[in-house]
């Protein structure tokens, strides 16, 4: 019996095994594909729910002093923003969470403004609570341009342009592509649930492949074939990597339906299949690697449980890379390609975001991925040539 043939007759046994257990088929096949547009949709509506109460709605901003700048309170509300006595402890509110925002005229502000000197307006905020973020801008928004306007018509009064203090005029200009400012909101969250989805995509096939068998007693007889160990795991990552591979593309085709189903810049994101076969060329060496670690820690636990374990780490791990670079922000290089889990990031975002990927670039990925992964099933053959394998417990 050749290779090859001991590879397919153990892969066909370990899918049909898979295939009897149907509730851990259904979990292994769907819940990417109902978990990914659960998300996708999900994040979406909040998005859009933010911004109407946030922005689109009008601020109520709890004010001290208001009776002393009138005409700042008129012009604020033009502008959405409607100036409300404060309580009694406007700082203490704001720490409770009960305002998101407040406002503090200054006592001095009438005779700071009669006499044209910078009348002081303290925007209150908790930095610390992430709802303040939008007011706060808001507001501040609000106070600079009526600030620019009075000093506008200050300089007129005095027969001056105003645009004499202006020594340049400041502008930005968004040089990123179409692309990648529709996947700017899925770039946060998308590559890790795939990541992850990929890693341990056939991690239920994998665990009763190997600890199962084992506690079940029906390793040995197959350990005891002619077959090679090489061949045997082989046979079984192969498999793992055959329900993780499809359990992938419907999580994807999943994601474009969502992607057609939602609005915004998600409904604009491109997940044309051609982009879909490049997300699954990504991820096929993250879909070795852990199949194939996934296989080598099977190996080495005594029980099916203490193997299931390594799951609670193992789905850390993935996170890793978007931790640091959320810390520590770093621009793209060439050695970030060779690592795992950040390169699998790195190479993720380039597809979302619709940018170019260098052959090199491409060339590192694979050679080091692919390497990992043989790495791991050597480790994992090594494992499976011991004799007490065999041996429950």
């Amino acid at each position: 019996m050749n290779v090859l043939t001991t590879v397919w007759i153990v892969l066909c046994k370990e899918l049909r095994d898979m295939a009897r257990d149907r509730r851990t088929m259904a979990l292994t096949l769907l819940m990417g594909p109902l978990l990914a547009p659960a998300l996708i949709l999900g994040i979406n509506v909040l998005a859009e729910k933010k911004f109407r109460t946030q922005i689109e709605k009008d601020l109520e901003v709890p004010t001290i002093g208001m009776e002393r700048a009138p005409n700042l309170v008129a012009f604020l509300g033009t502008q959405g923003i409607v100036a409300v006595p404060a309580p009694e402890n406007l700082e203490q509110a704001i720490r409770d969470q009960q305002v998101d925002v407040g406002l503090h005229i200054s006592e001095s502000y009438a005779e700071d403004w009669r006499a044209g000197r910078p009348a002081l307006v303290e925007v209150l905020v908790d930095t610390t609570q992430r709802d303040s973020g939008i007011p706060a801008g808001r507001l501040r928004g609000a106070l600079q341009a009526y600030g620019s306007q009075v000093g506008s018509l200050r300089l007129l009064a005095r027969g001056l342009d105003a645009s004499v203090v202006q020594a340049i005029n400041p502008a930005t200009r968004d040089v990123a592509t179409a692309e990648a400012r529709r996947g700017r909101l899925l770039s946060f969250f998308l590559p890790y649930l795939l990541i992850l989805s990929a890693f341990l995509g056939g991690s239920a096939l994998v665990l009763d492949a190997t600890a199962g068998e084992r506690e079940r007693q029906s390793l040995e007889p197959l350990l005891a074939t002619p077959a090679s160990r090489g061949a045997i795991v082989s046979a079984k990552i192969a498999a793992a990597c055959v329900l993780g591979l499809v359990a992938l593309l419907l999580s994807l085709l999943a994601i474009k339906l969502s992607a057609l189903m939602a609005s915004g810049e998600v409904r604009h994101m491109d997940m044309s299949m051609l982009s879909i076969a490049k997300l699954l060329v990504v991820l096929l060496p993250m879909l070795l690697i852990g199949t194939s670690l996934l296989t080598l820690l099977a190996a080495a636990a005594r029980s099916l449980k203490e193997a299931q374990s390594h799951i609670t780490w193992l789905m850390l791990l993935p996170m890793v890379p978007t931790l640091v670079l959320m810390a520590n922000p770093v621009k793209t290089q060439a050695w970030q390609f060779a690592v795992p889990f950040l390169a699998q990031n790195q190479m993720l975002l380039r597809v979302i975001r619709g940018e170019h990927v260098a052959a090199q670039e491409w060339a590192i990925y694979f050679g080091c991925s692919l390497g990992l992964a043989l790495l791991l099933w050597l480790a994992a053959v090594l494992r499976y040539r011991q004799e007490k394998l065999a041996i429950s417990g």
